[in-house]
């Protein structure tokens, strides 16, 4: 039992670290990257490192808590390694499953947290960071993902947009339309703005002119100041980018996905994946866990270095895979669940082969 927890704090302190590290240098990196965006958009330096950073940190310790695991395990046990201690333990009868028993509970452990980490925590920090990227990179979304929004209210009524503004959750030339049973024009309504009032929760269609049909064409029409009216399509609903999962916890997001699948939106595939990779991605702490142990309880000509390297290798592999497989799910090429967890799947088949012929 000492010897576990001797272990375990040795693990989390090296990941812990690595997790710090691994920070500074993406924080660096980014910074470099879109400093002169910062500067030619009008962002202080205030917003930057008090805002947008602050608010991006939690989206890298979600990334990079895999790699920061593997390496932290790798390095760890590499070192047991080399001194002859692993090997001492197994030729006392130690296996190497009890072994990795330290290793595998604080992988447990770190899943555990990046599950709820990455479903709670991460989305509303990354509402602030996606908002800050909209103004202030390059990188934020086009204007083009705004224009010309065609939505499905109901299974009888369909509403087009011709501008859709994000901040002020307004809609220009807006056009809503209500179909019989047997697909004939019933209603029409046409207005040049609609506001959505966040207190009522209603939109508010200003200067709408309703008109009435029946089969022998139109039997009337109205003119009025302001209309209010509950849809069941949202502002988010309107405009819709990849990065919107992202920003919603586990249960938000489920809403978002069943209200895109009511109103027959088209392009879901990206929000199914990102909703699915909250599920799967985590697993990735623990998977790669199981593959670093039996890799670097093995001795190798070169030490800790070839260790390193190889294991190094491995986990760009892994996370090379999984933004391979992604666009596989955008297009619906593969079921997005199955984008989802297929890299996971095939690690961890690896994972227990590696296990399994490992030295016992």
């Amino acid at each position: 039992m000492t010897y576990d927890l001797h272990i375990f704090k040795r693990f989390l302190t090296g990941y812990a670290l690595l997790i710090l590290g691994l920070i500074v240098f993406f924080v660096v990196l980014h910074y470099v990257e879109y400093i002169d965006d910062f500067m030619d958009r009008g962002a202080t330096m205030n917003d930057v490192f008090l805002v947008y950073y602050p608010n991006y940190i939690p989206e890298i310790i979600r990334l990079t808590s895999p790699l920061a695991v593997f390496i932290s395990a790798i390095f760890l046990t590499s070192r047991l390694t080399q001194k002859l201690e692993f090997s001492s333990l197994q030729t006392a009868g130690v296996s190497l499953y009890r072994l990795m028993a330290p290793f595998v509970i604080a992988g447990i452990l770190i899943t555990g947290f990046i599950f709820w980490f990455n479903g709670w925590i991460v989305p509303q920090t990354n509402q602030i960071r996606l908002a800050f990227e909209q103004d202030y990179t390059k990188d934020g979304p086009s204007r083009a993902e705004y224009v010309n929004i065609h939505r499905q209210n109901a299974p009888n009524s369909i509403l087009s947009v011709n501008f859709y503004e994000r901040k002020s959750k307004t809609a220009t030339s807006i056009t809503l339309q209500t179909f019989s049973d047997a697909g004939s024009l019933v209603e029409r309504i046409d207005a040049d703005r609609m506001t959505w009032d966040d207190s009522l929760r209603v939109w508010r269609i200003i200067s709408p002119v309703v008109r009435r049909f029946d089969n022998d064409g139109e039997r009337g029409r109205r003119r009025m100041e302001v209309l209010d009216t509950t849809l069941s399509l949202l502002p988010r609903d309107l405009a819709r980018i990849q990065g919107d999962v992202e920003a919603m916890t586990i249960s938000e997001a489920r809403n978002y996905l069943d209200t895109l699948e009511r109103t027959a939106a088209n392009r879901t595939g990206p929000s199914l994946v990102a909703y699915h990779s909250k599920y799967s991605y985590p697993f990735a702490n623990l998977i790669l866990i199981l593959l670093a142990v039996p890799l670097a309880s093995v001795r190798r000509r070169g030490g800790q270095a070839v260790q390193m390297g190889l294991g190094l290798f491995i986990a760009f592999v892994y996370l090379a895979l999984m933004k391979l497989v992604e666009p596989f799910g955008y297009a619906g090429s593969l079921s997005p669940i199955l984008a989802s967890w297929l890299p996971h799947l095939a690690f961890l088949l690896f994972a227990l082969v590696v296990v399994f012929r490992a030295r016992k």
